[in-house]
């Protein structure tokens, strides 16, 4: 499926995997996040066949004039959790926006588990 937008010069479609990988793009680049989480079944296939893919752990979904994205994440241990996922949602949001220039109605982030990385021991 596809967002389409109409310009003067015609019609411009935008692929769900193209907002998809904008979407884990602009996730990625939070500080607390460690990953994006499989959100099905299908995802932890490939997970076990390491091909690396940004939209993996994004849902687009189409609304009337704007879209809904949600996002499975893992966070770093010691984080705050609640402030992780809203620089998510607003760096998400602002990435759509401005490079796509949709319209976006919601951003869901469901925290799907915590990793402990770098942990230090005595």
């Amino acid at each position: 499926m596809a967002q389409e937008i109409q310009s003067k010069f015609g019609t411009i479609s935008i692929r769900e995997e193209v907002i998809a990988t904008i979407s884990g793009v602009a996730a990625m680049e939070c500080y607390g996040l460690v990953g994006m989480a499989p959100r099905n079944v299908q995802e932890e296939l490939t997970d076990l066949l390491r091909r690396e893919n940004y939209e993996r752990g994004v849902d687009v979904q189409f609304n009337e004039d704007s879209i809904s994205v949600q996002l499975y994440i893992v966070v770093e241990y010691g984080v705050k959790i609640s402030e992780v996922a809203r620089n998510v949602q607003e760096r998400v949001k602002y990435s759509i926006e401005t490079r796509l220039g949709l319209k976006v109605e919601q951003i869901n982030v469901k925290v799907q588990s915590v990793r402990v990385t770098g942990a230090k021991r005595k």
